[in-house]
């Protein structure tokens, strides 16, 4: 589940951080998995263990939608995929939000990682204006 890494590392910081975050939610969602693969009392599995996979599927697809950005020669084609690490963002964030209302001792690990992603918005505001 590693995301395709060309050969030449790219060195831009909004990349580093798309694979700090990636490595930090796989982390988490492995610790938070232990927690939540319990079935509940009423037989039926919590619906939250879910939204631990979802982080990790959208956090994986992050670095290689701003690969794809910065390797387009037209602004049309870079912001469509500007747009993309928008959604992916934000789907994130929200799917963080959802993890922490979970039955977990993990949560604090969430906010680690809420914490992450608002570096990250940060810089892809600055990321956005440059490409």
């Amino acid at each position: 589940m590693i995301p395709n890494i060309p050969h030449q590392l790219p060195q831009s910081p909004i990349y580093k951080k798309a694979m700090e975050i990636f490595a930090l939610s796989r982390n988490i969602s492995n610790y938070l998995v232990e927690d939540l693969n319990k079935l509940q009392e009423n037989g039926s599995e919590d619906p939250n263990i879910y939204f631990s996979g979802d982080i990790v599927q959208q956090s994986v697809s992050l670095a290689p939608e701003i690969l794809k950005a910065e390797q387009q020669t037209f602004s049309e084609e870079k912001y469509k995929y500007a747009a993309s690490v928008s959604r992916l963002t934000n789907s994130l964030y929200k799917n963080c939000e959802r993890l922490e209302h979970a039955n977990s001792n993990g949560k604090e690990f969430i906010q680690l990682l809420r914490n992450e992603i608002k570096k990250f918005r940060k810089l892809q505001r600055h990321w956005m204006l440059t490409l």
